[in-house]
């Protein structure tokens, strides 16, 4: 047998390479092909992640891009939502423009507000807050998973939606209260918004609020995204 190939086999008659150059070479190969392989493995289970949350009806197909460190704003009102230690506080995010610079407008269900001048980069990322300009994030206190129990809604009524055919309209901005409870000043139905956002007062066929699939936050001062599964 040629140098670099010699084998001898044990008692189950398994091959075990000889430490020869060339057997380290290929030692050495093989490493490399369980690398790839492991890497490859980890991709298609992101793709496999990525194409569920695509399909997945429970997820919001309406437009949200949306990404902000809080670490630089440190702005209380978004705080006090993104506190994993204080379940059931929500946070109405908006964006409005004044004299051409950007702001973003932070309402939590406390009735707390405050309002945060955007950076330059923020300002060129140019979010996509929802529907027709607003989103609402918060940690649920009936689901604590997946995220923790992070997550985030469309501020639109989705049911006024669909029934006027419309692109959203503030006479369709769900408004919040202290309980945990968020209410369609056009249609009266009441969302429950630590539970999934689903209607209480509504018909079967309603639709709960409209839930973005990929949604992440690292704490009161760290960094909320919300993107839709687009």
């Amino acid at each position: 047998m040629a140098e670099g190939y010699s084998k001898h086999y044990n008692m189950d008659s398994r091959p075990t390479v000889v430490s020869t150059p060339t057997g380290r070479r290929l030692s050495a190969w093989t490493g490399h092909i369980s690398l790839w392989t492991r890497r490859l493995t980890a991709g298609v289970a992101v793709l496999l992640m990525a194409t569920a949350c695509s399909t997945d009806p429970e997820f919001s197909a309406w437009p949200c891009r949306f990404v902000y460190d809080n670490g630089l704003h440190l702005d209380q009102t978004l705080a006090t939502a993104t506190n994993s230690m204080s379940r059931g506080i929500f946070c109405h995010i908006t964006e409005s423009v004044r004299q051409g610079a950007k702001y973003l407008v932070f309402t939590n269900s406390d009735g707390l507000s405050s309002t945060q001048r955007e950076t330059a980069a923020e300002s060129e990322s140019h979010y996509q807050l929802g529907l027709s300009n607003g989103i609402i994030v918060g940690y649920q206190t009936f689901n604590t998973t997946p995220n923790g129990g992070f997550i985030a809604y469309d501020a639109q009524c989705p049911n006024c939606v669909r029934t006027g055919n419309s692109l959203g309209s503030s006479k369709y901005i769900i408004q919040m209260d202290h309980k945990g409870m968020a209410t369609c000043p056009t249609c009266k139905r009441q969302y429950m918004l630590n539970n999934r956002g689903i209607v209480v007062n509504g018909g079967k066929d309603d639709h709960k609020l409209e839930q973005y699939a990929l949604v992440n936050c690292t704490g009161p001062t760290g960094v909320v995204s919300v993107f839709s599964r687009q």
